[in-house]
């Protein structure tokens, strides 16, 4: 099916037609093609594919039909132009910065980033001369006074991680372009099933794609979502330093697609009653999830979102002992720093997601000893309330 024809349909649609191409033997489930290179009919035709003249495969580090149906599929349920699949969603976030930007620039991000991502911007890049100031993620006058004229790239994460704090997406991305610079979107949390930032003006949408775009804990990848001009720029990156998917995990991520939106729908709703109940719980101290009346940017989370998502964040009263103590007694979650999964996960990110930061970064972030995440999965709610309370009965 040519992608022409897909135009105006329903992300239900998209998620499970887009990015198909038979091949000759009309399969219906999308082909896997397992191979590193692809064999040409002459030299021309060779040396036509390798500078770009003619289109066709060339080599698996840059080019595989199946990866290709996979950006394609998900460029159409984030309305992008274009999508660059990449290793994984760090290898997303460093390609873009690559690609975009040369020593001496300057980026301006949101306070409270996964602690990878805080590594790659505050230790790692600063070594090749590119800067970045962190900023308060819901202070627009922060963003605007953090801004120099080397200032290249805005990069968020809305909703972040772990705290659930939202950026104002159309804001921050006007404050951006009045100043000339790129914004660029982690939509990590929600995925194109429940926020479309590059709708509400955002450049770029990066993407982990082994969370909730393959859904099951399955595979690593990653990518980047945005008008041609500026994924072809990280194409040209990942096709010389070559941080790029494998084919096998871009099967599954395309897979995954297909039952995106029901999942998230279904772990949203439970996600919601499990925030409700822990809200209510004695030794529970904090409860941060969007769809809670109780969050401070409840009412930005109904307009930029279409439900609160999977993840919620809660504080005990105490400290990581008293943390500890409710994950060392669950029976039912499973104790992992991954999210996204049909399984329920549970983490302590201070010591796991965010333990490789300083102890001021994380205060400033606000995660605190006593902070847990847990990421919903699809088991019976009941069962996952049953599963907490044995550990919250145990802090006195």
């Amino acid at each position: 099916m040519s992608q022409p024809l897909l135009d105006g349909l329903d992300i239900d649609t998209l998620a499970v037609r887009s990015g198909i191409e038979r091949s000759q033997f009309n399969e219906h489930s999308e082909a896997l093609y397992l191979t590193s290179s692809f064999v040409f009919d002459s030299a021309a035709q060779a040396a036509a594919r390798f500078s770009g003249e003619e289109d066709g495969n060339v080599y698996a580090r840059f080019t595989n039909p199946t990866v290709t149906a996979m950006q394609q599929r998900l460029a159409a349920l984030e309305g992008a132009e274009a999508c660059v699949a990449t290793a994984s969603g760090m290898a997303a976030i460093m390609s873009t910065v690559m690609a975009l930007l040369s020593a001496g620039d300057h980026i301006v991000a949101s306070r409270g980033l996964f602690g990878a991502t805080q590594q790659l911007f505050g230790n790692i890049l600063s070594r090749f001369g590119i800067e970045t100031t962190f900023v308060p993620a819901t202070d627009l006058d922060a963003y605007r006074a953090a801004v120099t004229p080397k200032t290249r790239l805005f990069f968020v994460e809305s909703p972040s991680n772990p705290l659930t704090e939202l950026v104002d997406i159309a804001a921050v991305a006007a404050i951006a372009h009045d100043a000339g610079v790129l914004l660029a979107v982690d939509n990590c949390f929600c995925s194109p099933a429940l926020q479309r930032p590059l709708t509400l003006g955002a450049d770029l949408v990066i993407h982990s794609a082994t969370k909730y775009l393959d859904g099951q804990g399955r595979v690593l990848g990653g990518a980047v979502c945005g008008s041609k001009a500026l994924v072809d720029e990280v194409f040209k990156f990942l096709r010389t330093a070559g941080p790029c998917i494998s084919p096998f995990n871009a099967w599954v991520i395309l897979k995954g697609l297909e039952t995106l939106r029901i999942r998230m729908a279904a772990q949203s709703v439970a996600a919601l009653e499990l925030a409700a109940w822990l809200e209510a719980q004695p030794q529970v101290a904090r409860v941060y999830y969007p769809g809670l009346p109780s969050h401070p940017q409840y009412d930005l989370a109904c307009r930029q979102q279409s439900s609160g998502g999977a993840i919620v964040s809660f504080e005990v009263r105490g400290g990581r002992e008293e943390a500890w103590t409710v994950v060392d007694a669950t029976r039912v979650v499973s104790i992992t720093a991954n999210l996204g999964d049909t399984k329920t996960t549970l983490t302590h990110p201070a010591s796991t997601t965010h333990g490789r930061i300083s102890p001021e970064a994380r205060e400033a972030s606000g995660i605190r000893e006593s902070l847990l995440r847990i990421a919903v999965g699809l088991e019976s709610v009941e069962d996952l309330k049953a599963d907490l309370a044995r550990g919250l009965a145990l802090i006195a």
